[in-house]
């Protein structure tokens, strides 16, 4: 039923800024791209440990640390 999506995707990295958005109330952490001209936070998935984070990092080819937003 759950099953992890393979291949390389995209974004306009001139539009988009990848980032995580952390709750400062329970530690839940999301992962996903702000868009610089609207501020609007585009949720892709949640991460629950570090190897989340980096199949994330991996299937959108970010080489670079992450920012993240409380």
């Amino acid at each position: 039923m759950f099953f992890k999506k393979s291949g390389k995707k995209s974004y306009d990295a001139s539009v988009k800024k990848p980032m995580i958005r952390a709750s400062i109330c329970n530690g839940e952490q999301v992962a996903g791209f702000k868009n610089l001209q609207t501020g609007a936070f585009e949720e892709i998935m949640l991460i629950r440990d570090a190897s989340d984070l980096e199949d994330f990092k991996e299937q959108y080819g970010i080489t670079t640390d992450i920012e993240k937003t409380y």
